[in-house]
């Protein structure tokens, strides 16, 4: 291999008669010979990117299990095929090619003079004798002859003829004021420049591939940062420990794949493969969920995980698991909780991911009660080992998502609880309730929903449970115990979805202007999502309104009291305006902001979703470029309450199952489904 680069390094000198062209002319045909793998390269590199949207959509769907993340990929590449180290192979030929040529730079005698192997040993033992200052083990001894005889150091004149010492004499090693056989590291002053030049070759090369190579353009910053700072630095090394021309080389080098990157997009243009709309929605999808579990902790907060991921999985045949992601949706599971501890024996374990969770309180009242705090990460992996007989949560997405069905247990019946009554087909990611053994449903408009959900898509075994809304139930009865007291003073609830293009984000500000100076109390309370995700942008909500008396923004939702004692509720598409006007009887201002339609493909089922057509029911609704009326509109709601009281009645007893009773109901399912479970197992 060497002696083939030496004979073309040779061929190039013979041409040019200057080594430092010659060596800019071997990196030429260099780059020329081996344009067949260059192309290879550019062609797998853009099946990589054309892939990306893929493979993120792996990663989302199996976020958190790296062995299904794994096998997956590997199918997609098997599939697609992909050679996942051919990336590779230009560097590996770049290592072969530098090696090689430090040889050739380094040993001129054999490869461009042509000096026989005995004559080069005599040379070096009498330049060894001459210069003891030199290194026995150097691997540029044959630099230091050249040098002596340009020097016309008579030494050698009795080993080579005198053809071979003029071949020597007349190589022109210098190039741009620099000698090639000059070692950076054993001179001063102009040989530093040779380290410098590499360096700054290495920098214009790695910002031209971030640029331009369709690999490195979709690598984050971290990695193209990491990348510039090893190959600068790999340069910066070279320039200082080998010879000049070897700098010039990888200089050549990488000048030339520059201008050889560009021709490869223009030849071979990575847009008219990849989709790069596809590409930037799932990217920003995966990093989203990516962020959504980088929350910081403290010190105590992962003490108390470890200890209750330990304990959680320390007890044995746990017949019941409740998850929940915060502290505000206890309120979901209070009633059928409740019930099941006050009147059966059966020990509820509730898992939480938030720290300050109301749970750890309510846990010290109740025996049969265990409570354990888990974060989003550690959570993949204990639903992964989950092993009950019933698990109860409201978060959808079950397997489609991060979260998985257990691996341990292929037998616990999974219930999704509604945390609203909305329709869950239009506000829930199509399929994002599939996995679920059971879904409870609020009312016979989401029971039409999910019969004909599992027909059109055909899952026969799930089963839909007529529950009603425990915590509906709950709101009424506190209401019922309310004393209502006539005031002066209104008080309008602005509460808006979980969703983008909302309230907040749309015409908060104009809204809050408009309302301002007509005796109205304006609290604004948002989600309990959007407080989790966004807690920056709320906390500066707050600090914009701290000193205004009329307006309040609202991030506890523990206490139900705002609900109860606002007179009009203003919303979007949030769910939270169906619990205000049944509960209340008082009528919901609907602002026609963009439509929260999380499934694309609500429409094949063929049920008109109960968020459209119930808010006229139960309401009005005022388009986003009406805003500026808002303040006559709510006026014109509130002097029609009494009208607005029996509307929405009428629509409650339509629409809901076991008002007053779903709790019980409820609790009942899950003490069944748990004993059915245990008697299974008796009798195996």
């Amino acid at each position: 291999m060497i002696k083939i680069l030496g004979d073309i390094m040779l061929f190039c000198y013979k041409i040019l008669n200057n080594y430092g062209l010659a060596i800019i002319l071997f990196t030429l045909i260099s780059k020329i010979v081996l344009l067949p793998v260059s192309i290879w390269v550019q062609k797998n590199s853009i099946k990589m990117v054309k892939m990306q949207p893929d493979i993120n959509k792996i990663n989302i769907k199996y976020f958190g299990d790296k062995d299904s993340i794994a096998d997956e990929t590997s199918k997609l590449y098997k599939k697609e095929k992909y050679n996942a180290l051919a990336s590779l192979i230009p560097l590996f030929i770049q290592i072969v090619l530098l090696m090689g040529l430090v040889e050739v730079i380094n040993h001129p005698l054999d490869y461009i003079v042509n000096v026989n192997s005995n004559e080069t040993k005599q040379m070096i033992t009498i330049m060894e004798t001459n210069h003891p200052e030199v290194d026995k083990e150097s691997s540029s001894k044959q630099l230091v002859i050249v040098e002596d005889i340009k020097d016309n150091k008579d030494y050698y004149n009795e080993i080579i003829n005198e053809d071979k010492l003029k071949n020597i004499k007349d190589m022109k090693l210098s190039f741009l004021g620099m000698d090639l056989s000059w070692v950076a590291i054993q001179r001063k002053g102009i040989a530093w420049l040779i380290p410098l030049i590499a360096g700054l070759s290495a920098l214009i090369l790695c910002i031209g591939q971030n640029m331009m190579n369709v690999l490195q353009k979709e690598q984050t910053k971290s990695n193209q940062i990491g990348m510039l700072s090893l190959s600068v630095g790999l340069s910066l090394y070279l320039g200082v420990f080998v010879p000049a021309g070897v700098a010039l080389y990888w200089t050549a080098s990488n000048l030339l794949a520059i201008m050889q990157q560009w021709l490869l997009n223009v030849f071979i243009n990575p847009k008219d493969y990849v989709d790069y709309e596809e590409l930037e929605s799932t990217s920003k999808e995966l990093n989203d969920m990516i962020n959504s579990t980088k929350i910081k902790r403290t010190k105590e907060e992962k003490k108390k995980e470890k200890e209750d991921y330990k304990k959680f999985f320390s007890i044995v045949n746990k017949h019941l698991v409740f998850y929940s992601e915060s502290n505000g949706f206890y309120k979901y599971f209070k009633g059928i909780i409740e019930y099941i501890l006050d009147n059966t024996n059966i020990t509820i374990h509730y898992v939480t991911s938030d720290y300050k969770d109301n749970i750890f309180k309510l846990e010290k009242e109740y025996d049969n009660l265990k409570a354990y705090y888990i974060g989003d990460r550690k959570l993949i992996t204990l639903m992964m080992k989950m092993d009950a007989d019933v698990v109860v949560m409201t978060m959808p997405d079950l397997e489609t998502f991060h979260i998985k069905r257990s691996y341990v247990r292929k037998d616990i019946e999974y219930i999704y609880l509604p945390h609203g009554m909305d329709s869950l087909n239009l506000t829930m990611r199509n399929h994002s309730m599939d996995h679920y053994d059971t879904v409870f449903v609020t009312g016979k408009y989401q029971r039409e929903e999910a019969e004909k959900t599992n027909k059109v898509y055909k899952l026969k075994n799930r089963k839909i449970v007529d529950w009603g809304y425990s915590l509906l139930d709950e709101m009424i009865n506190d209401y019922s115990k309310t004393k209502k007291k006539s005031k002066k003073e209104k008080t309008v609830l602005i509460a808006p979805s979980w969703q983008k293009d909302n309230i907040i984000d749309l015409c908060l500000d104009e809204m809050l202007e408009k309302l301002k100076g007509h005796d109205y109390k304006v609290i604004v309370r948002p989600h309990p999502q959007a407080v989790r995700h966004m807690k920056e942008k709320f906390d500066n909500l707050k600090e914009v309104y701290k000193n205004d008396t009329t307006v309040e923004i609202q991030t506890d939702f523990s206490s139900n009291d705002t609900v109860f004692n606002a007179d009009l509720m203003i919303t979007d598409w949030s769910g939270i305006a169906y619990e205000y006007a049944f509960t209340t009887k008082k009528p919901v201002l609907f602002i026609n902001t963009p439509m929260k339609i999380m499934n694309e493909d609500y429409k094949k089922i063929k049920v008109e979703p109960f968020n459209i057509w119930c808010r006229s029911k139960i309401g009005s609704e005022l388009e986003t470029k009406s805003i500026k009326t808002i303040d006559k509109k709510v006026a014109k709601m509130l002097e029609s309450s009494k009208e607005y009281n029996k509307k929405i009645d009428k629509v409650l007893n339509d629409s809901v199952y076991n008002i007053g009773e779903s709790s019980e109901v409820g609790a009942n399912y899950i003490i069944d489904a748990i004993q059915k479970k245990i008697k299974e197992r008796k009798n195996k």
